[in-house]
């Protein structure tokens, strides 16, 4: 380990793991010192500290956190970090909105401290300018790197004490340089028209001035060479269950259960919950008892619908290592659990959604990378991780229960991780029986609201007001051409009273005990 303290910009001192001092150009930004002493010492984690806070870096559980090389960690404990708010008016991500008491995934880093592996250094030298602003720097080394694979977090235990530091702030001319060059140019003009309509302001010079920069996304950089062996241990037993909210669907479900009884690494439980709401019914699903199974199979019975309610009653009822949330319409390969606890091993997170997609439809993402959402019917977690929190019911028949189960893991220092493989199939299968069209409170609302509430609670509840913000800007001119009338100034006080009645029924939903 190569530990660099810094001081206005510059490396002030280096020194090794032994606590001997390592000689360095003095003359050479941070960024270029640190690149140089990754060819030195190509096999070490470099670690940055500012010298303000020297005196309570962690080195000591450095090695616990930083668990494998292909990762980037740092911590500013400051309200906002180095771009502050207004980043959130173009990205939606729950990268964004940082919770700094836990572990938490983002491509926001900061000079404060940090660590990052050699390897990765040497792989991103001459193609990531080496940028005189340290901060700069290192947010373009994680935001282009995150959607290779790189994994970057917030981690807050890298310092002892955390009360009276905070990182430095950007400026409107570099938060439009950093916009211009690590996202579509399409955003750049987001983020001018939300900073006049939001903030009353006129950046024009700031706006005009990314003209001169170009995208840094066009690079080739390429980190799965990196090597992933990580020191935790996550993984002892290997047990796990599978739970299956399940309406009308039994031959699906049947095929389901097949598939799971011929995996080579089988589950434990098999926890069903089978809703049918009509008063004096009873279970449809005959082959459950008739037939033997190589698993326990927990079947719970009831006429309440909900997939929430359907997924929080079945999460009771685990009692296993991991927990695969499945879907009912869905198709696995007999290796599918086998490998699953292979890539949680090799990995050692608590959380996964995997690849799962229609017959013929093109996987997006082939590479293992911090998932932005949340799979409620294709993810393995940790029993013990979910057992902490439930699905909220207040998104029942609506959307946005997924992501907000994403969310609560997250917000517990819980990163989710996306497998590409095994691969799930989803059939998307036909709505089953015995359903009934849900009827919500704004149904008959002359103004319909817009989004739907559900969706509009999930971005109270998660996002920042830049962020919620920026997506309200974005759904009006996504809509402007969807609308059956077109005059620009009729469209606009009808979106904000859709927007609003939008509000004011997710803030009953919020409301709801």
């Amino acid at each position: 380990m190569i530990v660099v303290y810094h001081k206005n910009n510059r490396i002030s001192t280096v020194v090794s793991a032994e606590n001997k001092m390592v000689s360095f150009d003095k003359s050479a930004t941070i960024a270029s010192g640190l690149l140089q002493l990754a060819t030195a010492f190509p096999k070490s984690k470099i670690v940055w500290c500012d010298e303000v806070c020297q005196e309570y870096i962690n080195l000591k559980d450095v090695e616990f956190l930083f668990h494998h090389d292909k990762m980037m960690l740092s911590y500013s404990p400051g309200e906002s970090a180095y771009f502050g708010r207004k980043i959130g008016y173009i990205e939606e991500s729950p990268f964004i909105a940082i919770n700094k008491k836990v572990s938490y995934p983002t491509w926001q880093m900061s000079s404060l401290v940090g660590v990052v592996h050699a390897s990765l250094l040497l792989k991103i030298e001459g193609r990531i300018k080496s940028d005189n602003d340290f901060d700069y720097y290192l947010n373009s080394v994680a935001k282009i790197c995150m959607s290779l694979g790189l994994l970057c977090y917030s981690e807050p235990k890298l310092l002892t004490k955390t009360a009276v530091f905070d990182g430095k702030k950007a400026s409107v001319f570099t938060l439009f340089k950093f916009v211009k060059q690590h996202y579509k140019t399409r955003w750049v003009w987001l983020l001018f028209f939300n900073l006049l309509m939001y903030e009353r302001s006129f950046p024009i010079v700031a706006f005009l001035n990314t003209a001169f920069f170009k995208s840094r996304n066009k690079k080739s950089i390429h980190v799965d060479a990196i090597a992933v062996n990580s020191s935790l241990k996550v993984v002892d037993k290997g047990s796990i269950d599978v739970i299956i909210p399940t309406i009308g669907r039994k031959e699906y479900l049947f095929n389901v259960l097949k598939d799971l009884a011929q995996q080579t690494h089988l589950p434990i439980n098999v926890i069903i919950v089978e809703q049918n709401p009509s008063e004096h019914s009873v279970s449809e699903l005959d082959y459950l008892t008739n037939q033997t199974w190589p698993f326990v199979i927990k079947h719970t019975f009831t006429h309440q619908m909900g997939v929430c309610n359907a997924r929080n009653l079945a999460l009771k009822q685990t009692e296993s290592e991991w927990v695969f949330l499945a879907d009912d319409d869905i198709c696995i390969a007999n290796y599918f659990i086998r490998n699953a606890l292979d890539g949680i091993s090799k990995y050692k997170n608590k959380a996964f959604t995997f690849s799962c997609l229609q017959e013929n439809k093109k996987k997006v993402y082939e590479k293992i990378i911090q998932w932005s959402t949340f799979g409620s019917g294709c993810s393995i977690v940790n029993v013990r991780e979910v057992q902490k929190i439930k699905f909220n019911e207040k998104y029942e028949f609506g959307f946005g229960e997924d992501a907000d189960f994403g969310m609560q893991l997250r917000n517990q220092g819980i990163d989710i991780l996306y497998l590409p493989s095994p691969e799930i199939l989803h059939f998307k299968a036909p709505i089953g029986g015995f359903r009934t069209k849900p009827v919500f409170a704004w149904e008959k609302d002359s103004i319909q609201p817009k989004p739907s509430p559900t969706v509009q609670l999930f971005k109270i509840l998660h996002l920042s007001h830049e962020q919620q913000k920026g997506y309200r800007m974005i759904l009006f001119f996504k809509f402007y051409t969807k609308q059956s009338f077109k005059n620009p100034l009729r469209y606009y006080f009808n979106f904000r009273k859709q927007w609003n009645q939008s509000v004011f029924w997710a803030n009953k939903l919020k409301e709801r005990s």
